[in-house]
Order: structure tokens, then sequence, then C-alpha cells
């Protein structure tokens, strides 16, 4: 046959709709449950078990062509499933950390309830326990009716130092410092790289969504959740974001199968903290704008946009009495503001990925969370519904999901989005919308056909020797020199050294001898936090959280130990800055200062005996006095009037 101009045209735009199919290269599949078929001499996964292919069963179509497929197959209650994120309930507590799962408790959440996402808490002492664990969970899922895989989360866990109830313990995860200290260093592309290796040992042991980066501007000094963030400088945060999300999302294009999901937080104004109080508990559940600086907030997650995130979880809280173009918010937590979620993240911002709500928005903050538990009873957690308080628990789901939300976090009550679409409060079409955005990110990532892990290969992975040596020079990096009078540092090995919370096996290892006493010594080296009064007692995260006064008080044990050291021998204080601490009386006690944001002692000791030049600079500045922290204004950046060390400081010998 003759090929004509136009026959040819038509055979290449044929030959180019049909590409998929052609080109179509077999992934990687594996199945515990399931059957595979063989169609065109290819193999996919017979997740509904009706023995043949099904549009959402295919890996040639669009992530939304399948999405679109299965949700038309899906149940009611199973659409609501989606929208949860439970916690995954391990052997010991249904909330803490553990070494396995409890296999009937997750099988209940997993096939009764529905719910597909599940936040994992597992201690990582074991990366192969921790992989295998994680495959059982999926194998519970593959044996649903439709096989929908599970997303499993995690909070941050691969820091040297962490906050109760924010991460979880590093275990044999590579250990960086926090992310302040990457702020100290301020390389986006040394973010990237720190967010590349975490994406690679959340991959080995089967986690696919990380519940970070923080992109909340830290302009509250005395805020809680300071040392999860990058700081306060808008620019620096906006870009340190940006490179984590690409690092942690395997590029800048949004999500792949090499992707772990990025939920960007907290959406926004988070740090704004009345008071400093965080939105955790009753007595924080405002954020205040008196410098009227909500723009600088917004931008750090820019960032995260341009990254193409694909997830937004909003803060807890409110926005108190806060005007946006003329227009007041809606006094209720930002997971149920309409004008912040759809109009401004939504419409003005263009986001279109998951929005996922902070935890137990919608359970009661009960009579423990208000006035506290009685003596010698141990708190549990309650519920942060700031200004929806008076409706009801479906009311509140209802009022959510119509402000944005499209799954909840740390609950498992599918039955009330059910009972809200049978009651007509809500449409199933607004729910198949957020359940399709969340299963289109599934497919995106690969879940559907790879959802198990090798354990033997995980161990391996897991805390590789090379990678913790880039954490540990990262942990080098990140130290900030404040103070070296009479250049004591570097010290000469061989000195004799009283030590205050630093182990005397890593002194002696670095060439020191341990004393028992400062007068025996010749220098004293003393481990100190930034200061913080006794918290709260209502709440349960209230006793984890470091609130009130930035200054050392005398009766504060670290300061005591400057003060009792500092009168018998030189004493050099690195101060593990978690808040910016007041350092004023530290000054004139110490010789040397030095602040960390998560530092080994064997790192410690590195950097105290090299003879090069610091590099790191502080991320936020240091206020001089509690006086001077109540007159700034808790929504802008680094503005008190004095501040005795100015945000980037830090000398270099």
């Amino acid at each position: 046959m003759k090929i004509t101009p136009l026959s040819a045209a038509i055979t290449a735009i044929v030959m180019a709709a049909s590409a998929p199919l052609l080109a179509a290269e077999q992934p990687e599949l594996s199945q515990r449950v399931v059957k595979v078929l063989t169609v065109d001499g290819l193999k996919f996964k017979d997740l509904d078990k009706s023995g043949k292919l099904e549009p959402f069963e295919d890996w040639r179509l669009t992530p939304e062509e399948r999405a679109a497929d299965l949700v038309g197959r899906m149940t009611l209650a199973e659409k609501a499933g989606v929208m949860m994120h439970g916690s995954a309930p391990t052997a010991n507590s249904p909330i803490g950390a553990g070494k396995s799962y409890d296999q009937e408790a997750a099988k209940v959440m997993i096939d009764d309830q529905k719910v597909n996402s599940l936040i994992t808490r597992l201690s990582a002492d074991d990366a192969a326990v921790f992989a295998e664990e994680n495959n059982k969970l999926q194998a519970i899922a593959e044996g649903t009716r439709l096989g929908i895989p599970l997303t499993i989360s995690s909070d941050p866990r691969n820091s040297f130092e962490y906050l109760d109830g924010a991460s979880t313990s590093a275990g044999k995860f590579t250990q960086w410092p926090e992310t302040l200290g990457l702020a100290a260093i301020g390389d986006e592309k040394l973010t990237h790289r720190y967010a590349d290796i975490i994406r690679q040992e959340y991959l080995a042991v089967g986690i696919r969504e990380a519940l970070s980066p923080q992109a909340d501007l830290a302009t509250e000094p005395r805020w809680a959740r300071i040392s999860g963030t990058f700081g306060e400088d808008p620019t620096r945060v906006h870009n340190l974001v940006r490179g984590y999300i690409e690092g942690m999302q395997n590029g800048p294009d949004g999500l792949n199968t090499g992707s772990v999901i990025s939920v960007v937080k907290h959406w926004v104004g988070y740090a704004a903290a009345e008071n400093g109080y965080d939105s955790h508990n009753v007595y924080g559940k405002n954020a205040v704008f008196p410098g009227n600086n909500l723009k600088e907030h917004i931008y750090p997650f820019t960032g995260a946009f341009e990254a193409n995130v694909g997830s937004v979880m909003p803060t807890y809280s409110i926005l108190k009495n806060l005007l946006i173009e003329g227009k007041m918010v809606e006094q209720v937590g930002a997971g149920f503001s309409h004008q912040l979620l759809t109009d401004i993240l939504r419409g003005q911002y263009g986001f279109k990925g998951v929005i996922l709500s902070d935890w137990l928005i919608t359970n009661d903050c009960d009579d423990v969370c208000v006035n506290g538990a009685k003596e010698g009873v141990e708190p549990v957690p309650g519920g942060m519904s700031w200004g929806v308080e008076n409706l009801s628990q479906q009311a509140r789901f209802v009022k959510a999901v119509q402000a944005g939300i499209d799954q909840f976090g740390g609950v498992t009550d599918s039955y009330m989005i059910v009972k809200a679409v049978e009651a007509k409060q809500l449409s199933e079409a607004r729910i198949n919308q957020s359940v399709a955005r969340i299963l289109e990110q599934k497919f995106r990532i690969g879940l559907f056909e790879n959802p198990y892990v090798d354990p033997q290969q995980a161990a391996q992975i897991v805390g590789r020797p090379a990678w913790q040596k880039e954490a540990d020079a990262a942990q080098f990096r990140s130290l900030v020199l404040l103070q070296n009078s009479d250049n004591l540092l570097p010290l000469k090995k061989g000195k004799k050294v009283w030590l205050y919370g630093i182990a005397p096996q890593a002194a002696v290892s670095a060439g020191f001898t341990v004393v028992d006493a400062p007068e025996q010594a010749d220098v004293a080296l003393i481990r100190a936090h930034a200061p913080f009064e006794q918290p709260h007692k209502n709440y349960f995260f209230g006793k984890r959280h470091h609130e009130g006064s930035l200054a050392f008080m005398s009766d504060n044990a670290d300061y005591q130990a400057i003060v009792k050291a500092s009168a018998k021998v030189p004493v050099v204080v690195t101060v593990y800055l978690d808040r910016p601490a007041i350092l004023t009386n530290v000054q004139d006690k110490a010789k040397a200062i030095i602040g960390n944001f998560g530092v080994s002692d064997t790192v410690l000791f590195s950097r105290l005996t090299r003879d090069e030049a610091y590099t790191g600079k502080l991320p936020f500045e240091l206020p001089s006095s509690m006086e001077e922290v109540l007159k700034q204004k808790s929504d802008l950046p680094h503005d008190t009037e004095n501040p005795l060390y100015l945000i980037g400081a830090g000398l270099a010998r």
C-alpha cells in the first residue's frame, strides 16, 4: 500500500495514542494474598479478586483514570475509610511506640473500618523487624475487598534530639541535627541531600508519607514547636522547605514511584502563638497578629508549592481577630476554615493535593483537657476542636470537609462521614473529590503495584555508615560559636575536664581525662538546654512542651552547674537551642558558648578540638531579657529591640 502524507499522519496519531500500551514497561509487582494476571504478555495484580483486569488494576493507565475507576467501585463506607488517617496500633499501646503492631486491632482498623492510611510510631531499633511489621499491615490491606494498599506515615525520626509528641526516636535511622541546625548551615542543597537520605531510609522500611517539613515561621520565641522549624528568616525557610520537599519527593516535579509524600505544615500562622503557648493545648488555641503579618507566614509555604508538595496540614490554631482583605477570619481552627483552605490555599495558591487535618480536630477537649488530670492520674490525648467545641462530632466532620479537608488525622470515625452523607449534610460527590485525591497519590507512588519491602535490604540501608558520616558532618557544621573569650577554643587534648550532661567515655575517647570535681579540672564542659517553666498541667501535650520563660533562673539545674563550675575553672557551655534561650547571665560565667541544635558527644568533641573556622549562624535572634520578649510582636520575625545575639550571629573563631 502506498503511504500518503495523510495516511502517515493518521498512523502517527494512532501510534502516539497507543504509545503507553506499546511501550509499557513492566513495573515490579509484590503480593502476598492476591493472584497475578497476565494480559498482553504483561503482569497485573488481581486486587479485587475478580479474575479479570479492571481499569484500576491496569498500571498502564494514568493515576487519574485509575482513581476514577476505583472510586466508582467503592461503597460509601469504603470511601469514608479512605478519608481517615489512623494510628497503627502497637502491641503495648494503641498510640505509643513499640516493636510490633497489634495485628488483631490493625485488622479491625483496616478491614472493618476501611482505613488505609496509618501513622507508625514503631521504634526503629531493628530495621528488618520494622520493615516486616509494615509488610504484615500491607498483607491485611491486600486481603480487603478491593486490595487498597496502606499509606504508612511517620513523624520526623532522624534528629539526634527530638521532642516527644512531635517526632519519634531515631533508633537505627541516621541522626542529623534538628531542622534548625540545617537552617544554621543555610544550604538548600544540603537540606535536599538530608531529605533524600531520609527518603531512602523511609522507603526501605515501607514508610511512604512524611509528616514534615514545618514551614512555620518561628516569630514567637517562646513557642514550643520551634525546634522543628527552619527558623525565623522568611527567605531561608522558603528555600530550605523547597529543598526538603524536592529531596523527600524524589525531585521537583511532584510525586513518582520513588517519592515519599511530603506533608508541609502547619497552614498557616501557627508560630504566632499567643503568649507562646502551643495550640495542642486549650490555653494556647489562638495565634495573634499584632503586626498584621500573615503575609510573611504564608511566604515559606510558597517554597513547598514550587516543589509540588503532595499534602498540606492546617494548623490547630484560631487566627484571633485577623482580617484578610478586610474580611474577619472565622474564629475556628484552620482545619474548619473555608477561607483559609478553599479560598486561599486552593483558590489563591492553586494547591491541588491532599489537605490532611492535624490530629484529633474532631474530638472533644474534655474535662481533663480543660481542668487537668487528678493527682497521680496520667492524662490522655483529648481533642483540638477549637472554635467548634459546641458542635457535635458529626457536625465537626461536616464543617471540616466543607472547609476543604480531605483526610482526618488520628481518627478512624469513618461512620461519621457515612451518616453525614446519608443525612444529606454532605454530598457523595464532595466525598468522591477527596477520595480521588488520596487514591491518585497512592497510584502515583506505585503503592498498588509494590507495597512490600525487603526486610534484609532494609537492614542494609537504614543508618548506613556513609550516610551517618554525612549526618555527623551536618551536626558539626550546624554548631554556632557565640563566645570564645581568651581563645579558650579549640581545646588541646590531654586536659583534665569536668563534665555535666556529657558521657565520660566520649571525653576519654577524644583524649581527655575526666575528673570528679570542677576544682580538679583544667576546663569544665557543660551541656545545657534552653530554659522552660513547668508547663500547665491541664493537657496531655502540655507536660511535653517547653513553655514560658526563656531565661536561666537560679533554680535551673543547668544554670546551677554553670555557676558552680565557673567559680573554679574556665567553662565551655553548649546550649541546646530548641527555643531562643536568654544567655545574658551565662555570658559572664562561661568563657565559651556554643549553640547546638542536636549534636552527639562524639561530634561535639570533634568540634571542640578542631582548629578550623565555625560556619554555623543563628537561625533566630537570642533576646537579652524576658522584658524584651514580652514587648515583641508574636507575628514579626526578630523584632526585639536589643537582642543579645542577632539572627545570623556566629563567630568564626
